[in-house]
This record gives structure tokens, sequence and C-alpha cells, in this order.
């Protein structure tokens, strides 16, 4: 279940004294409803993504990377959209922070910590409100805040 995945990951950042983890999100079918038609973008939001996309983008210990098979043009549309709803995304489809290292080598597959992704099992017409109310119920807001 996606909540355990945020507290495993979480109490292992603690643990392991990490400054940051890496989220990846999906969007169709995981954040917004799909279109199913070509050339239309997604723009509605499913319940609660909006709250908790909001809290995650003001904490400077959590990366957001868009995880999308959108088009190059696309893309550009969504993070504009995004971004209208105070959601940041630091990277898509890549993690420049994390190459190769003591755990793996991510030349070809990037690094992450935690999947949104309802194709590996994420349910969005209920594990958003789970994640949101984890994140009120351990007081996971932001710590500081690196946009504006």
């Amino acid at each position: 279940m996606i909540t355990k995945a945020i507290t495993n990951c979480l109490q292992n950042a603690a643990i392991k004294g990490w400054a940051k983890t890496y989220w990846a999100f999906d969007i169709h079918g995981t954040m917004l409803y799909p279109t199913f038609q070509s050339g239309v973008l997604s723009t509605k939001f499913y319940p609660h993504v909006k709250e908790v996309m909001q809290l995650l983008s003001k904490r400077s210990d959590i990366v957001l990377i868009l995880y999308t098979c959108s088009y190059p043009h696309e893309i550009v549309e969504y993070l504009k959209y995004f971004e209208g709803h105070g959601i940041h995304f630091e990277y898509v489809n890549e993690n420049p922070d994390v190459c190769a290292g003591a755990y793996g080598h991510y030349d070809r597959k990037f690094y992450f910590n935690i999947l949104f992704e309802d194709k590996a099992g994420f349910d969005p017409l209920t594990d958003w409100k789970l994640v949101y109310d984890l994140l009120l119920a351990q007081k996971l807001q932001p710590k500081n805040t690196d946009h504006t």
C-alpha cells in the first residue's frame, strides 16, 4: 500500500540522514482522469491530488519527478498546468541527482523512492485520500519552501 511505502521511505530517510527523497508521479489515470483522446490534454484532477501535491511541492526534502509517456509538447503544457495549481516538478522522466552509486546503476532507469502509478497498483480513487490523511496525521507539512 502506498501509505506504507511513504512511511517506510521517510523513516529510512530520517535514519540514514538523507537530505532528500525522490517521488515519481504518472499523470494519466493517476493524477488526472484520462481523456482517451489523442491530442486532448487531461485537466480533471482526481480527488485530493491537488492538496497532496501542493503539500509535497512545498517540501524541500521531497523531489517531485513527473513520470510520463506524454509527447514533449504535451509535457510542456502539463508542467504549465501543474505550476498554475502550485505543483512543482523538479524533473521529468529522469533523476540526475542519483546516477551510479553503492546501491545501483541508474544510467537507464532513474532512481526514485516512491512511485505513484496506476499500472503499478496505485488506485487514484482511494489512495490520494489515504496519502492526504497520512500527511496531515504525521504532520508531514512543509519543512521549508523553495517555491513561492
